[in-house]
């Protein structure tokens, strides 16, 4: 998903907060010179003074953005907890092995692997739950001649698992160049596609080719906006074409003058060994939401002259697909909020007639698999999940029991066997790989994820409601030390995202127990905009009705404060990219209610943001200034356009990757210029930049622990804590 995606002595504090900011008051960070552009919006003048910093390339901003990291560390550095915190972050993250992502051919296993200590995953297999490990892949061995890291960032196996296809970019840009490795010899062969980013696989049957999706060529008169936009399938042979010029394009716009395909981000094409049908998507922001969906007979493939059929659009609700043999079975919003599987033949689909299989009921179908005996459903329920059991004509149905509770992730099937596999993990349960057999009618775990060294018993997790602006009653998970008193003494570290229906499911992090150490509490805000409760929720938060979600985060932060968990002095927010909008809101809508705001690799000019990369494909999620309804809601959404000077904002720490392909760096870059010249509040605002980074993705494991200390080790300063507090 191209999201623009992440992602945590009372009675002498009010004393030791003013020594700090006696010592932080001596210094300031570098000044960006001020240049106004204006812009007229419908009759509505908006000053830009930083639009410069967007011309990343420009010698003077290059300058600024080294001297504002250079401040940034010097100050960080001088925080005395900061080394201790990065080290335990680093123990707490890189203690555990860690396996995910698995793909299954027949017996053999395919996934990530993530020795504890190790920086960067690697991608394995084995054969059988038993079998040795094998590691294909290393990508800590690729970087050692480059400037910048090497990451790992997708992976696609060959139906009889002879080749893997996998995606190799630098320094987090999210660039991949396509490769392919053979397991019979381990040799990586010659193929080197690069413009693959988010690339699609789709292997055919003969196993030695497959359906790929690339962007195009981007000429010298490229705007930067259509770099990342409207990729293209094209159908690759093993040994032809090494570098991918000269394979034949079969689906996307301008493919072909009969099939006619929508804007968008990317197009790719879908298999399954059991189907002899295609199915071709127009993803506009390679993401979940509902998409325009093409099938054509598998044997008639034949580069832009293949007869592609429509038959859905966005309208009709269509955000997921699986084929098994001659049926199309796909997930639906269409009339059914919280989503419902239906079925149509592949030969004749007609979705508005199709067989509902998972009618809609009380819960939000997640997910689902196709395995040789039924489906797979994954539901969300509340703050747990579901698993699910139904036959392909809808007729048998039943719920698995699960060893805990908690969020099931991966689901696994496979169209040559039985049962499924899947993750499940909770906010104080750390992931387990299980398999469930429909034969024996049990759920056991896998072992392929062994026992975490970092759970803590210690840590509960329980939810409660927020109060919004106009009633809406918000869920927030509140993660703890067991009996954690409710005396306003905590500092309070409050998340959130609420975009693109994503949710914010129970996950496992062990990191925070860094945080909670100090006496601290997590709490996760599930606001409009994400899709904790369906696609009605997702939608209010979109658009003109974005201010829902900040107005949600920021009840939510409330709430722990009238519940006398912690006080505004303690309090933290801290959100990433879409979340950026969040974060700005909460900076420039209530500037007293939270002491720190970290905002990492966040979107803040969203007047600008249709000008970047990423900007087009999010055009559905928050609007276009090309009309006056989606300018005013992009406009109440832009914290960078409602920054005032003379106001006390708290403290602020912004991050960004000098590499950023989702959220371009000059986001937080102008977001820090402006806030650094407006603020009265004698607090610091600091921007933060790796210059070996991108947007979060591809980043080592020791980036993301330095990242985090620093962020963490600026909140404790800032709230008081003795032991983060600088010396004179």
């Amino acid at each position: 998903m191209r999201c623009p995606v992440s992602p945590i002595g009372i009675a002498f504090v009010v004393g030791l907060s003013t020594i700090s900011l006696a010592a932080w008051s001596a210094e300031a960070p570098p000044v960006a010179p001020v240049r106004p552009v204006t812009d007229s919006y419908f009759g509505v003048s908006v000053v830009d003074n930083y639009r410069y910093m967007e011309n990343l390339k420009d010698p003077e901003v290059q300058a600024w953005m080294k001297a504002q990291a250079r401040y940034t560390r010097g100050v960080i550095d001088r925080i005395p907890g900061r080394l201790a915190l990065a080290s335990k972050i680093q123990s707490l993250i890189g203690k555990d092995l860690f396996r995910g992502n698995f793909v299954r051919r027949g017996e053999r296993l395919f996934y990530f692997l993530q020795e504890p200590g190790a920086d960067l995953p690697k991608l394995a297999y084995r054969d059988g739950l038993q079998g040795e490990e094998h590691v294909l892949v290393d990508p800590a061995k690729l970087g050692k001649d480059t400037a910048h890291h090497v990451a790992l960032d997708w992976y696609s196996p060959s139906w009889d698992g002879r080749y893997v296809a996998y995606g190799l970019s630098e320094g987090g840009s999210e660039q991949s160049v396509l490769h392919i490795v053979d397991l019979t010899t381990g040799a990586t062969l010659s193929e080197s596609i690069d413009r693959t980013s988010d690339c699609i696989v789709s292997w055919g049957k003969d196993n030695q080719s497959f359906f790929y999706l690339r962007y195009p060529k981007p000429g010298p008169d490229t705007p930067p906006s259509k770099t990342l936009y409207n990729a293209v399938t094209f159908l690759h042979v093993i040994g032809r074409n090494a570098d991918g010029d000269g394979d034949v394009a079969v689906f996307g716009r301008g493919v072909s003058p009969n099939v006619e395909v929508p804007e968008g981000q990317g197009s790719y094409v879908l298999l399954a060994p059991d189907s002899d049908y295609a199915i071709a998507v127009a993803n506009h922001n390679m993401d979940n939401n509902p998409n325009t969906f093409y099938v054509a007979p598998l044997n008639e493939i034949r580069g832009a002259q293949t007869p592609w059929h429509k038959i859905a659009e966005p309208d009709d609700g269509v955000t997921e697909v699986q084929m098994h043999g001659d049926r199309l079975y796909f997930l639906s919003d269409k009339g059914a909020s919280r989503f419902q599987i239906l079925s149509t033949p592949l030969a004749h689909p007609d979705i508005d007639h199709a067989l509902a299989v998972f009618p809609e009921g009380p819960h939000v179908i997640n997910s689902f698999a196709a395995a040789s005996d039924s489906l797979y459903v994954g539901v969300r329920a509340g703050a747990s999940f579901e698993l699910h059991r139904v036959a392909y004509d809808g007729g048998e149905h039943e719920q698995i029991h699960l060893p805990i509770t908690g969020s099931i992730y991966g689901l696994k099937g496979d169209s040559s066997r039985q049962g499924v596999m899947f993750d499940l993990e909770g906010w104080v349960d750390a992931p387990r790989e299980f398999a469930y057999d429909p034969n024996k009618k049990v759920v056991s775990d896998t072992g392929l994820i062994p026992p975490a060294r970092t759970e803590s018993r210690d840590l509960e997790a329980h939810e409660e409601f927020a109060t919004s602006y106009d009633g809406t009653q918000i869920p927030v998970s509140i993660i703890s030390q067991k009996g954690a008193k409710r005396d306003g003494s905590h500092p309070t570290l409050v998340f959130g995202y609420g975009s693109y229906g994503i949710s914010m499911d129970p996950s496992f992090n062990p990191q925070w127990q860094a945080w909670i150490a100090q006496g601290g509490i997590i709490v996760v805000s599930h606001m409009r905009g994400g899709g904790e409760y369906g696609d009605s929720w997702h939608r209010a938060g979109q658009k003109q009705w974005k201010i829902n979600t900040i107005l949600d985060f920021i009840a939510s932060a409330q709430h722990m404060i009238d519940e006398h968990y912690t006080q505004s002095k303690f309090l933290v927010a801290n959100s990433a990219s879409a979340g950026g909008i969040v974060m700005g809101g909460a900076i420039t809508l209530n500037p007293g209610l939270f002491r720190v705001v970290l905002d990492d690799v966040g979107m803040s000019d969203s007047l600008r943001f249709e000008t970047e990369p990423n900007g087009p494909p999010n055009v559905p999620e928050f609007g276009s200034t090309a009309t006056e309804e989606g300018f005013h809601g992009l406009y109440a959404m832009s914290s960078y356009a409602h920054i005032q000077d003379g106001t006390p904002y708290p403290a602020v720490m912004y991050t960004t990757g000098a590499n950023d392909p989702r959220v371009s760096s000059w986001h937080m870059m102008k977001m820090a210029a402006r806030t650094q010249a407006a603020t009265n509040s004698g607090r610091p605002v600091l921007l933060r930049i790796d210059f070996d980074a991108g947007h979060g993705i591809g980043s080592g494991l020791s980036q993301y622990a330095s990242q985090l200390a620093d962020e963490w080790a600026f909140a404790l300063w800032q709230i008081g804590e003795p032991g983060f507090q600088p010396k004179h």
